[in-house]
């Protein structure tokens, strides 16, 4: 049993596997039963892609997933079958690196072995089969290895895609010239040299139509184009002919992969125009929309693939669409496509949670963490909205097709929760009540320290109720929280989206009172940066540098290596020299409890928390507030020039001053970019 721990909310239960998959039993995909052994890891690479090819949903691929090994399963993946992996749907979050590393393997060997014409149809093929966070990871790659100049850049077609996807290969600057890149240089030399043997060519050009017949009919029909150009001498260097890759970019072909090579045409038919209504724009979002959120319904193709043919398949896709275009709109499915090919996250969320975590996820204007707070709130015994077939539709609120009535006790609980955390809420600066709610999860999910089994037969056992505290308890208001709180993860776990137990009543109460005194920190941080703002500058102790600072609190920023998170106030210039880049400040609040903490320990507690700091909310950020958007002048993402780290003081701050004064010291010297202070 292998278990993990999946980012920001989105949780799976390892043990038997979550998503439709589990309606065919464990040790099935597509209706189909692995093979007796599987997976052998000295097998071939084909050997140890054949179950994952007969899935027939996302959902499906996700679930086969959980019981495996996945990492030592990459790992033993050449590179190629790697990128075919990863061309089926979202791979597990702790494998997830180790592809990309493939992935960008292969680009350069692609390049080295086919040239750059060749390889731009499997760049491709890569590049439309990885979410935006995985594609970013393989650019970085390939800049740190200085292979991006050798590799993408000779690639027309694809620099254009990577500009219109916001992943513009100046982003990624390579690094400077080593040692060890004259060795390489001549080993790619004698390679070039060997390539002149017309054994080795009769080699390769074997291979490399091999991996054309594992392409989907697109791909494959560039392909030959770009050989019958070749022996044309069409092509020049700069002047790839972009209509040969027209049928290629209409969009992003993330999780029918598998289903077009399974079926023929089936998907690929409707991804021409053969679904009413559709545009060409369209059609890949009513596919991708259709083949994530499309839940229960995809089972049916299952039996349509091995018994009904590809027809049949084309026509339980184009009614399934009709159905999922139904509940999220043509405009849903539009933004619901671009929300999956922007994160593997994302693309995980919808894949396990079908069209109700889709719904979720349009209406979180695609915060994976906010629409996972939706969607706990939408479970049976978590309070929200009430959970059956109605719901989600017409209001946009999320329904779990369950059937289970939230008991009258829990319903108290849950008010009563709602009072705590509306106290939290400041919805004039953006912290409404879903933003509390989503960094509560956050914080719960991230807890340390022993929790309750994961076992539901167990916890249906011990449940607490809201009637009988344990003793010492009585009258305690957040025992009926909690009680909510643990229906909630039972919940959860009986629907296979959760990984972890419920936290025991002693650190729940722990946690909440931690969170509640970091919240109430924050607040007043945020009173005296407003406060400071409207200053003159020279007076100002926080915002001098800034002309006319404007202070944001709780504001979504995005970056790849961190995915969305919340800043705790984001400080933006509205003064400076007009069409010049805003100056742009942030700061993390730290309510930590330093007063016990030894010199080695303070020094790399602080040095943790800068570099957390740093990464989430440094650098380069995506900034998802609308409000603030309009004031960037060159789209949505902004160059933070400082982070500032801000800890509590007062009874919180170490006991020796010149332990923390020289700690501070030390995390900004470690940490280049992070000011550390004490408040």
């Amino acid at each position: 049993m292998h278990r993990r721990r999946s980012a920001r909310g989105l949780d799976s239960d390892t043990r038997v596997g979550a998503g439709e998959a589990a309606v065919h039993g464990v040790g099935t995909c597509g209706g189909q039963a692995l093979p007796l052994g599987w997976p052998d890891f000295s097998s071939s690479g084909e050997a140890l892609l054949a179950p994952f090819l007969t899935c027939a949903s996302p959902a499906e691929f996700v679930a086969l997933q959980q019981r495996e090994d996945m990492p030592r399963l990459v790992e033993a993946l050449d590179e190629w079958s790697a990128v075919r992996l990863g061309a089926l749907g979202p791979v597990r979050e702790d494998a997830a690196a180790l592809l990309q590393h493939k992935r960008a393997a292969f680009l350069v060997s692609a390049t080295e072995r086919y040239g750059p014409f060749h390889a731009e149809v499997f760049a491709l093929f890569v590049l439309h089969s990885a979410h935006d966070d995985e594609v970013d990871a393989v650019l970085r790659l390939l800049a740190r290895d200085k292979q991006l100049g050798q590799t993408l850049a000779l690639m027309p077609a694809v620099r254009q895609e990577l500009e219109t996807r916001g992943l513009p290969l100046s982003r990624y600057p390579e690094r400077g010239e080593q040692s060890g890149d004259v060795l390489r240089g001549l080993g790619r030399a004698a390679r070039d040299v060997l390539s002149t043997s017309s054994l080795v060519d009769g080699g390769r050009y074997l291979e490399l139509t091999q991996r054309w017949a594992h392409l989907p009919p697109p791909y494959q029909h560039a392909a030959r184009e770009v050989e019958r150009a070749l022996a044309l001498r069409h092509f020049s260097p700069g002047s790839v002919a972009l209509g040969t890759f027209d049928s290629m970019t209409f969009g992003v072909p993330l999780g029918f992969y598998y289903l077009v090579a399974g079926t023929g045409q089936g998907a690929y038919s409707l991804s021409q125009g053969h679904y009413e209504q559709a545009t060409r724009e369209l059609a890949p979002a009513v596919l991708l929309g259709t083949l994530y959120a499309g839940g229960k319904g995809l089972r049916a193709l299952s039996q349509a693939r091995t018994t009904l043919g590809p027809q049949a398949v084309e026509s339980r896709l184009r009614e399934l669409a009709r159905q999922v275009e139904d509940r999220l709109g043509v405009n849903g499915l539009r933004e619901l496509a671009r929300d999956i090919r922007t994160s593997r996250e994302a693309g995980e969320f919808v894949a396990v949670g079908g069209v109700d975590a889709a719904l979720a996820l349009r209406d979180a204007r695609g915060d994976v963490a906010r629409a996972q707070a939706m969607m706990s709130r939408a479970l049976p015994g978590a309070g929200g909205a009430q959970a059956g077939s109605g719901a989600g539709q017409g209001s946009g609120r999320v329904g779990t097709g369950g059937s289970d009535a939230t008991p009258a006790s829990n319903k108290a609980g849950t008010a009563e929760r709602a009072r705590g955390l509306a106290s939290l809420v400041d919805g004039g600066t953006g912290l409404t009540l879903e933003v509390v709610e989503a960094r509560l999860a956050l914080v719960e999910l991230e807890a340390p320290g022993p929790r309750l089994s994961r076992d539901v037969a167990a916890l249906e056992r011990q449940r607490p109720s809201p009637d009988a505290p344990p003793p010492g308890v009585e009258g305690n208001p957040r025992w009926g929280e909690y009680v909510t709180y643990y229906e909630k993860r039972l919940g959860e776990l009986r629907q296979g989206k959760a990984a972890k137990g419920p936290l025991r009543w002693v650190d729940y109460e722990q946690l909440w009172a931690r969170f509640a005194r970091g919240m109430a920190f924050e607040r007043l941080m945020v009173e005296l940066l407003e406060a400071d703002a409207k200053r003159p500058r020279a007076d100002r102790h926080f915002l001098g540098a800034f002309i006319q600072p404007r202070v944001s609190r709780s504001v979504g920023v995005w970056k790849p290596e961190s995915g969305l998170r919340y800043a705790d106030v984001l400080v933006i210039e509205e003064g400076g020299p007009a069409g010049a880049p805003p100056r742009v400040e942030t700061f993390s609040f730290k309510s930590r409890d330093l007063s016990e903490l030894k010199y080695d320990a303070l020094k790399a507690q602080m040095v943790e928390d800068a570099r957390e700091a740093l990464q989430k909310y440094g650098g380069v950020l995506d900034i998802r507030r609308h409000s603030l958007q309009s004031r960037l002048h060159q789209g949505r993402e902004v160059s933070v020039q400082r982070v500032r780290l801000v800890y509590e003081g007062n009874e919180l701050k170490p006991n020796r001053p010149e332990f923390w004064v020289e700690a501070m010291r030390e995390a900004e010297r470690q940490v280049p970019g992070v000011e550390v202070l004490l408040q």
